[in-house]
């Protein structure tokens, strides 16, 4: 029997309000879900001939018109971000577990094209712990065909904005069905217009995730059509290549085009999607072990590589060398740079220079060298992550007093402080804070930054070891609220954040929160390892990405359940929210 959609509606993050389709289980006992992410141009009526072609009577589906797409609100064919549109999806995804009683566990992803792209984002920058993908001709690098077509719509967003440009592609292009064809063209809600920020930031995305393919360990399934005209078919086997997970396949269908579940012989595709995503469900959630990724591993082998100088006279040698003078230099005239020489690029001092924000140097080429650095993307998203922090520290606080319970914030490394004495603005006034750092002259600051705001009588700034277990562990009375902001990035070791988060989760009551932060990455890695100074003694700040995957195992390993999740819109900087479990 053919099933028929509910139109329902859910809330984003930002308060748009998103059109989706559901089609429920026909059997009482539902099994799980079913996502399904339309290509660009489109919308989620698209994609509803799966619900019945894929044959799994015990599964909800559900099919979103993406916003600025379908019935959903925004100019067509755009959206403030493509990061915008990812969290879109961890919305949608949190909207469908509160609403209809599911959990990340039960839920497979079907997504074409655009859409896989988003789909294969959220999967790398927030780690969900679904069941399995099947990604369908993923658009990782759309085939513009005009020569310098890219940095010529580069060149044409800086000097005239956002602008808006339509697609090429014919019906005829995308299968070879001829139904599908005429309801394509038909369609009124079809949309051939792309915004300029949404193609780049597309191109950006896919490039990031492709080549850091490793982080997703989601079981995947990769469908490449043969004879796609759209995009390109290397990035897809290259993105394949490189998966995080043994639990994947890939099929190239001959023939097809770039609508491959929409395709005239489609059957053969759709087969095999639902075979993929039955076998998964017909085995126990599976996840390669990351604990010891900080041993092997990419993330392990790219920061070993980080460590390797380049001869003094090769090329890199060369240019490296010129980049530490030309930062020595800048150290003269921005205080920013004399800030990072002195104290390390990665300490209390320099993060605390960073969230103020405000150029400072000798003369106008000195502020000017100041704002250049303080605009580094690095220090951008530094920032973000400062307001993200901010955010859910907010949130947490206004839970705690609904559930009528103190407020106790406990900061292991809090540098001065100042992200959560900012928080304070926003009117909550928390029972009692500790902040602690192991550096004495960022609890002199910290100490001073209390006195200046009056708030001696709730909060204390001491000196602790953030990875001394049982040090943590003694805190009394056990805080309500657990902060670690901006460490576990500059430590490599998982036994050292093991023993953290052990202390953590002891000096944190049941049901208490921690707020976690993570750099799954980071674009200008090279440039930090070979350029900038660490606060531990001068020495090169060599960084190892941590995975979301790999830090959210991390925290579920030491008794706490994650619940939400920040990340900026270029993927470097997270912020996680978790809850503490167990007695």
């Amino acid at each position: 029997m053919t099933r028929i959609a509910e139109n329902l509606n859910f809330a984003t993050h930002d308060g748009v309000s998103l059109f989706y389709r559901r089609w429920p289980a026909t059997v009482p006992a539902r099994r799980g879900a079913i996502m399904l992410f339309h290509r660009g141009h489109e919308h989620g009526g698209r994609m509803a001939h799966l619900v019945d072609e894929l044959n799994l009577p015990d599964f909800d589906f559900y099919a979103w018109d993406a916003r600025g797409h379908g019935l959903s609100p925004g100019v067509r064919g755009d959206s403030p971000g493509i990061g915008h549109s990812v969290r879109d999806i961890q919305s949608f995804v949190d909207h469908l577990c509160n609403t209809f009683s599911l959990q990340e566990p039960d839920i497979a992803v079907v997504a074409q094209s655009v859409g896989a792209v988003l789909a294969s984002t959220w999967a790398h920058d927030y780690a969900p712990r679904i069941r399995c993908q099947v990604l369908a001709s993923p658009a990782f690098k759309v085939k513009l065909y005009v020569p310098f077509a890219r940095p010529g719509l580069k060149l044409l967003q800086a000097l005239r904005g956002n602008f808006f440009v339509n697609s090429y592609v014919k019906s005829k292009y995308l299968t070879h069905d001829p139904e599908r064809q005429k309801s394509f063209d038909s369609d009124p809600l079809v949309s051939q217009a792309i915004s300029v920020n949404i193609l780049l930031g597309l191109y950006e995305a896919a490039e990031r995730v492709v080549s850091d393919a490793e982080a997703i360990t989601i079981p995947t399934q990769l469908l490449v059509s043969g004879n796609d005209w759209v995009v390109h078919h290397w990035p897809q086997h290259a993105f394949f290549a490189r998966l995080g997970t043994t639990e994947k396949e890939k099929h190239v269908l001959p023939g097809f085009c770039h609508d491959t579940l929409g395709e005239k012989y489609r059957s053969d595709a759709v087969g095999k999607a639902r075979d993929f995503i039955l076998r998964q469900f017909d085995a126990p959630l599976n996840r390669p072990n990351l604990r010891d990724e900080h041993k092997h591993g990419h993330t392990f082998e790219e920061a070993k590589n980080l460590t390797v100088p380049f001869p003094p006279l090769s090329a890199k040698g060369l240019y490296w060398s010129a980049c530490r003078f030309l930062l020595k230099l800048a150290g003269h005239l921005s205080d920013g740079v004399r800030l990072g020489h002195d104290t390390g690029f990665d300490s209390g001092s320099s993060l605390d220079y960073i969230y103020r924000n405000t150029p400072s140097g000798k003369g106008k080429l000195g502020r000017i060298i100041d704002r250049t650095y303080l605009n580094a993307i690095g220090w951008r998203g530094i920032r973000r992550r400062k307001f993200h922090l901010e955010e859910i520290l907010k949130k947490v606080m206004s839970d705690l007093e609904q559930e009528k319970r103190p407020v106790r914030i406990l900061d292991i490394a809090a540098g001065y402080g100042r992200y959560v004495l900012d928080a304070l603005q926003y009117g909550m006034r928390p029972d009692a804070i500790l902040l602690r750092d192991f550096n004495e002259m960022n609890v002199e600051k910290g100490r001073a930054l209390i006195a200046e705001r009056g708030l001696q009588n709730i909060a204390r700034f001491e000196k602790g070891d953030a990875f001394d277990h049982e040090n943590l562990a003694a805190i009394t009375p056990k805080a309500t609220v657990g902060i670690v902001s901006g460490l576990y990035e500059i430590f490599s070791d998982n036994d050292m954040l093991a023993a953290s988060l052990g202390g953590l989760h002891d000096a944190i009551e049941k049901n208490g929160y921690l707020i976690y932060t993570g750099q799954p990455w980071h674009p200008q890695l090279e440039m930090i390892a070979r350029a900038l100074t660490s606060h531990r003694d001068g020495v090169a700040w060599v960084m190892r990405r941590r995975t979301q995957a790999e830090m959210d195992q991390m925290v579920r390993e030491a008794g706490f359940e994650k619940i939400a999740q920040r990340i900026d819109e270029w993927g470097i900087f997270s912020v996680s929210l978790a809850r503490r479990m167990g007695k």
